[in-house]
């Protein structure tokens, strides 16, 4: 069963994908962030950077997709979500797959690194709405480099996904929320 942490981490996550929100992720929910992180990017629609991002993003739905929709009605309920996270402290492989796709997609200029910019980008994009995100990037830069290379992004991932520890930097790889009381 999820914690309470876990429940609001994945709750501010599913909020952001649940673009029209109606309680449900569907197809046209991730095609709408696609749309909306393509154009963030200034990516002209049918460029390469443009379909390899719609590549990631809607893969990421048809994985999601085939295991969270238990009743296989073609959307995903946050307690469906819910289920899937409860599993994944025992799956870190299939945990650090999505991070390297998403590592990928964040990475604008693929240098191996996401900078600043390209992270705030990342939260805004998510959020749709313009965010600060000067406080939390430097707890995602563990070595103080002043960017975010694959493996630290991977381990924030993970954490993220599979992790329950409020202190963890990857608790904040999508960006500040409020914590719930027990985990502050």
């Amino acid at each position: 069963m999820a914690s309470e942490l876990q429940r609001r981490k994945i709750t501010t996550v599913f909020d952001a994908m649940d673009v029209d929100g109606d309680g449900f992720l569907t197809e046209s929910d991730f095609q709408a962030l696609t749309d909306r992180w393509t154009h963030t990017r200034g990516l002209a629609p049918g460029s390469p950077e443009a379909r390899r991002l719609t590549e990631i993003m809607m893969g990421w739905w048809t994985t999601l997709l085939a295991a969270s929709d238990i009743d296989r009605d073609d959307k995903v309920t946050l307690d469906e979500v819910l289920l899937v996270v409860d599993q994944l402290g025992d799956m870190p492989g299939a945990v650090r797959a999505t991070a390297s796709a998403m590592f990928e997609a964040v990475d604008e200029n693929g240098d191996g690194r996401i900078s600043r910019e390209e992270y705030r980008r990342l939260i805004e994009t998510w959020n749709g709405t313009a965010t600060d995100t000067d406080t939390v990037f430097p707890v995602l830069d563990l070595d103080g480099d002043g960017y975010v290379s694959a493996a630290e992004f991977t381990e924030h991932w993970v954490e993220f996904w599979a992790g329950d520890d409020a202190a963890a930097p990857g608790t904040w790889v999508f960006g500040r929320f409020e914590l719930p009381l027990a985990a502050r």
